[in-house]
């Protein structure tokens, strides 16, 4: 039987640790956190157990706790389980450990704080600490040796352009910036937007504003301007940081008009706008509206003062480094709040130890820095660890479906992170993967996916083809690292053990907790339980499910490091968006369950859970029997009104390049996989083929504005969504398509002018 983690008495702030020390275990050990419970009996009154200690000392004082937990096992599945439950019985023991990897100017004075201990009655994590996230990034690699390794590779498949730049590099060109911010009157705490499209300065701007203590907000290149408005007034920020055009497969978008016409929906006055000149479509500017040339600027400030170093400003661990507005999927944004401390250590702890990536290795996040995935993942958590980041402009089949594959041959890529929305575009235009065997791929070692639910077929098809694991892992915006997934380096610190594998990924789940999140599935109430509750101010009462049994997830508090405490602003909006439903959980609004092993399966939001004549099914679930389906390249399955069963499904899917299958026959052997599958009770009876599926662009499919449509339900147009016109033909296809023999409520009639003017505009 596996040894269990047992918890060590925490160590006084003030004592060094040195040297080797041992400590005494007691004769029984039990710890039981999210389905894990495992004892170990000793024979002898006392064991004991070394752990390895060092002499480490921050820039403040002496660490707090620096016991390595390093276990011998063969079964890393026990390993991650026995991690997870570590972290949940000694917070203190276990964050204080991960602490230790980031530069700290002041270490803190306790690492988690609960409620009943803080001013605000708020958990807090490494309270008393002083930090700066873009020091980790820059200074700390530079001291480290590193100052000549390329941080960022910038690709541009429109451009057909290439620029490496190294950390010291980057460095001087975040003190340069930082130096501009600072003289146009931007300081610690004040906010700045940054609206930029996939180029290195869209990194620059979010690590200088870093530096001097400012809190941007990343909102992506092209945004509306009404929406673009929306973040103008909640977060008021002093500057915008954007470039003279953003570029597409099909078009060039120039910025500055945008943000003109942004400001005239926003009632806050911004006091400047520094506009990169882009070649392919430069601005006009007009420096009586607060219109200055980035690379001018840079310029005058950098002959100005040649030699200066703009100071880090030391934060406070609470304090904001970044504010996130959530996609919009809801039509409301909610800025979701990162703070330095919790975030520099969650960060460093999951690429090192989720990721397994090591120092120097190439990442590529096929993401945006638009998205939490694109902060987390191509900005921080790689330019943190000392790895190099590729920042990649343009789409994943373009300028074909080999696009990938050329960047991982060109730059020698370790470690892949997309969605699988991307994986089934490549798929969809390359079946046969001709592209992929053009390139040499051996530097890949792993691909994870996120975003989405990845369906078998893309997960087996691509981890045949790649021959690496493919990962997947659930997180969100409001998370900013996975809350469960399988860790490709947990040897790293934990084991022993040379060379121990990974634990399985098992294709279909999103994996095993992660440190720090207590994952819980609730069964829930019924809708009409709940809002008589929530009317009458009454705790709503609910219980856990059981292995194999579908509900909502939800994470016991306090959440771990780096997940956010609050909205800007709207604390408010956050107990009732979040915390109000369950009492003492989070809410992640994402249904699924456990199975037996102990692995977590998202199946979709909780409202993809669809109640068909009595049955509760998951579309997610019969999204995977459709996707299964050789001719079918992506596929959205939504829960439309139904007379007689309340709600039935419907099935929308794109076919794979080259497919002569026809809608009907499609149709016919869709029904026929449902009820093969799932039963007929599932009452799965009509599909849709579609050219395109509406998305966000972070590749989304926008699953609950499909279902308002087809409803003839009223909904508020998505912000992020990609291409507008799909929305224009899906209303199209519902106000003149015969539905002729499918029990469905009839949509009302009503024009799509939302659809249309944004496909318009």
């Amino acid at each position: 039987m596996a040894a269990t983690l047992a918890r060590i008495p925490p160590v006084p702030i003030a004592t060094a640790l040195r040297a080797v020390s041992t400590v005494a275990l007691p004769t029984a050990a039990r710890i039981s956190r999210a389905g894990v419970s495992t004892s170990v009996s000793r024979k002898s009154g006392t064991a004991t157990r070394s752990y390895r200690v060092s002499a480490l000392t921050s820039s403040a004082r002496a660490s707090p706790v620096a016991q390595q937990r390093r276990l011998s096992h063969r079964d890393q599945r026990v390993l991650q389980k026995e991690v997870h439950a570590f972290s949940l019985e000694d917070k203190d023991g276990f964050w204080g450990q991960a602490a230790l990897d980031v530069k700290w100017h002041k270490f803190p004075t306790s690492i988690y704080t609960p409620p009943e201990k803080a001013p605000d009655g708020k958990y807090r994590w490494f309270d008393g600490g002083k930090i700066n996230t873009a020091y980790n990034c820059l200074q700390k690699n530079i001291d480290e040796g590193r100052g000549n390794q390329p941080a960022v590779i910038w690709d541009s498949a429109y451009t057909n352009s290439r620029r490496v730049t190294t950390y010291a590099k980057l460095d001087d060109q975040v003190n340069t910036l930082a130096g501009v911010l600072l003289e146009h009157g931007v300081t610690k705490g004040d906010t700045v937007i940054i609206y930029m499209p996939m180029i290195t300065e869209g990194m620059v701007a979010m690590l200088a504003c870093a530096k001097i203590g400012a809190v941007h907000s990343v909102v992506f290149g092209g945004f509306a301007p009404k929406e673009l408005a929306k973040r103008i007034e909640d977060c008021k920020p002093k500057l915008i940081l954007t470039a003279s055009c953003g570029i597409e497969p099909n078009r060039v978008i120039p910025y500055l008009p945008l943000i003109q016409e942004s400001f005239k929906h926003a009632k806050h006055k911004v006091s400047a706008t520094l506009v990169f000149q882009r070649p392919s479509v430069p601005a006009v500017l007009d420096a009586s509206k607060g219109e200055f040339e980035w690379q001018a600027e840079v310029k005058r400030w950098k002959a100005e003062n040649p030699t200066k170093k703009v100071p880090y400003a030391w934060c406070n661990s609470d304090d904001p480094l970044y504010v996130l507005y959530t996609s919009g999927t809801t039509g409301v944004p909610k800025g979701v709040v990162r703070e330095h401390g919790g975030h520099a250590v969650a960060l460093k702890w999951a690429v090192k130890h989720f990721y397994g990536v090591d120092p120097g290795e190439v990442v590529f996040a096929a993401s945006d820095m638009g998205w939490v995935v694109g902060h987390t993942f191509i900005v921080y958590a790689p330019l943190m660890h000392g790895c190099t980041s590729v920042c990649y402009e343009g789409k994943p089949i373009t300028p074909n479906p080999g696009a990938f594959w050329r960047l991982i041959e060109e730059h020698k890529v370790s470690v892949l992170f997309t969605a699988p929305t991307a994986l089934r575009a490549i798929k969809g235009a390359d079946p046969h993967d001709h592209y992929l065997r053009m390139y040499d791929i051996e530097s890949l070692r792993t691909l994870f996916v996120a975003g989405e639910r990845c369906d078998t077929d893309t997960a087996n098809h691509y981890a045949a083809t790649l021959g690496v694991p493919v990962v997947d892992n659930w997180w969100q915006t409001e998370t900013g690292w996975p809350i469960a997934g399988i860790c490709q380096g947990l040897e790293k610190s934990y084991s022993d053990m040379a060379g121990t594998p990974a634990a399985q990924v098992k294709i279909g789940a999103a994996g095993l907790p992660m440190p720090g999140y207590d994952v819980k599935v609730i069964l829930p109430p019924s809708e009409e339980e709940t809002e008589a509750a929530l009317a009458a101010g009454k705790k709503l009462e609910y219980e856990y499910a059981e292995a194999e049994e579908m509900g909502g997830i939800v994470i016991q508090l306090p959440l771990p490091p780096g997940v956010f405490r609050t909205l800007y602003n709207n604390e408010a909006g956050y107990q009732k968006s979040y915390m109000k439903k369950f009492p003492g959980n989070y809410d992640t609004t994402d249904a699924g369950m456990f199975d037996t092993d102990g692995y977590l399966h998202v199946m979709g939001r909780t409202d993809d859970i669809i109640n068909v004549a009595g049955h509760r099914l998951s579309t997610g679930q019969m999204e995977e029997v459709v996707s299964e389906h050789p001719d079918v390249a992506e596929t959205a399955v939504i829960g439309i009104a139904d007379k007689l069963k309340g709600e039935a499904p419907m099935g929308f899917v794109v076919l794979k390049a080259g497919s002569e299958a026809t809608p009907d026959q499609i149709e016919k052997e869709l029904i026929r996989s449902i009820r093969s599958h799932i039963g007929a009770f599932a009452c799965f009876n009509k599909v849709y083929v579609v050219d395109r599926l509406p998305k966000t662009r972070s590749g989304k499919i926008l699953r609950k504005t499909m279902r308002s449509i087809v409803n003839g339900s009223s909904y508020v147009f998505p912000a992020t969504i990609e291409d507008a016109q799909t929305l224009v033909d899906m209303e199209r296809l519902f106000e003149y398509e015969s539905r002729t023999g499918f029990s469905i409520a009839s949509p009302k009639s009503k024009p799509a002018p939302a659809a249309a003017a944004a496909a318009q505009a």
